[in-house]
């Protein structure tokens, strides 16, 4: 194990209680308030200069070594889900209805981990920005950071954000350059009919047959718009219309998401999507109205940024665990936002396969947003430490780089 991993292991027990501690008291975006308390009273601890109320919740900690005059940004995302957790260990949740479904918990706890290391240590020469996100689940945190001036009041060449997931092995490293994340946009499509008496369809022009043919081309659309090289996935999810089995109604509501890995991509297929719903309402002669709320960007990683990451995890992990091109997910991350205004990478960490787990903990491999999902405490030392190699590289001291 590389000397950097054994002493970041020294802390693990004291990480692992950090990070189920916020696992229990789960908090949704903006309400952040205990977590974002326990971000700044770590980091203050340490010594670090520290900002709280950012984008509401968010927190950030700097910390500066040496005379250099480089700054990189670290994240993490600090929000839970509003969902029910089915886990019976003693740090589940203790509020009902919100959960630590996605891991940022333990992401919160690495880079805390990694904080307070480094402000022990300083093995570098530059500036580094510890960047606690709020509201990363559909809140834009990130975005409501960057038009409060953060890269403004905390300058940053390049910034860099992890994730867990679970089709890394435990412990892995996985990243690719260019987009690692999925543009998303929710759509929604309100088809507008003539009602009538069921026994009566002849009357009625019905916006459920509309929808059902709406629903048949749109599936379609992926692969007439879509390609190999730039997938597209298109999903209608709720459909919504009528009060009464004997009513047809006069209108239904369809809702869905559309998932891409370029704003052109997202931009063509709107476009089509559109059309097509327009020249099935007119065969009917039904009228629909056409909704696109647009979601994260794609989150693009830089060439330069990306295989410095890859080769600090290679340093740190070994060549076999860390893997340079991973395939990309439909997921969308609000980290997005930050890489559209500086170069960076966003890697995932593998959370394992559920076998760190006790009968009594769950179910099943740790995939997120699931009632059973449990962050993988190993990998607080592994994510930490990784933390640490890649600020100390980027911001290499002189005496460093002379040896």
């Amino acid at each position: 194990m590389h000397p950097l991993l054994n002493t970041l292991h020294e802390d693990a027990a004291s990480l692992t209680q950090l990070r189920r501690d916020i696992h229990a008291h789960p908090e949704l975006g903006y309400e952040e308030v205990r977590t974002a308390g326990i971000v700044a009273r770590t980091l203050r601890d340490a010594g670090l200069d520290v900002v709280t109320s950012v984008a509401g919740t968010g927190v950030v900690g700097t910390l500066r070594a040496g005379s250099g005059t480089q700054s990189i940004g670290l994240t993490a995302d600090m929000d839970a889900l509003p969902m029910r957790e089915r886990n019976v260990f003693a740090h589940r949740s203790r509020h009902d209805g919100k959960m630590h479904g996605c891991g940022h918990d333990g992401h919160t706890a690495m880079l805390l981990g990694a904080a307070r290391h480094l402000a022990r240590t300083r093995r570098f020469d530059g500036t580094v920005h510890f960047i606690f996100r709020p509201a990363e689940e559909g809140g834009a945190g990130a975005l409501r950071m960057l038009d409060e001036g953060l890269l403004e009041h905390f300058p940053c060449d390049a910034i860099f954000g992890m994730h867990n997931v679970a089709t890394l092995p435990e412990g892995a490293i996985g990243t690719r350059v260019g987009a690692i994340t999925a543009c998303t946009t929710v759509i929604d499509i309100e088809v507008t009919g003539k009602g009538a008496h069921a026994a009566r369809p002849h009357l009625a022009i019905d916006p459920v047959t509309v929808a059902a043919q709406i629903v048949l081309v749109a599936t379609a659309l992926p692969t007439q718009v879509g390609s190999p090289d730039e997938p597209i996935v298109l999903s209608i999810t709720q459909i919504a219309g009528g009060d009464s089995p004997t009513v047809i109604p006069e209108s239904v509501r369809m809702r869905g998401t559309l998932r891409t890995f370029s704003l052109d991509a997202t931009h063509a297929a709107k476009l089509r999507l559109a059309s097509r719903v327009d020249g099935i309402c007119a065969a009917y002669g039904a009228r629909a109205t056409v909704r696109f709320d647009d979601g994260y960007p794609p989150t693009v990683c830089s060439p330069a940024e990306t295989a410095l990451a890859v080769e600090v995890g290679r340093a740190l992990l070994g060549q076999d665990a860390v893997f340079a091109d991973i395939a990309p997910t439909m997921a969308g991350d609000d980290f997005a936002y930050l890489l559209q205004r500086r170069p960076g990478a966003f890697l995932f960490i593998g959370n394992g396969n559920g076998e760190h787990r006790g009968e009594a903990d769950g179910m099943g491999p740790c995939i997120v947003h699931n009632p059973w999902f449990d962050f993988n405490d190993a990998l607080l030392p592994v994510g930490a430490g990784y933390w640490v190699a890649l600020v100390e590289r980027y911001l290499a001291s002189p005496a460093t780089v002379r040896a």
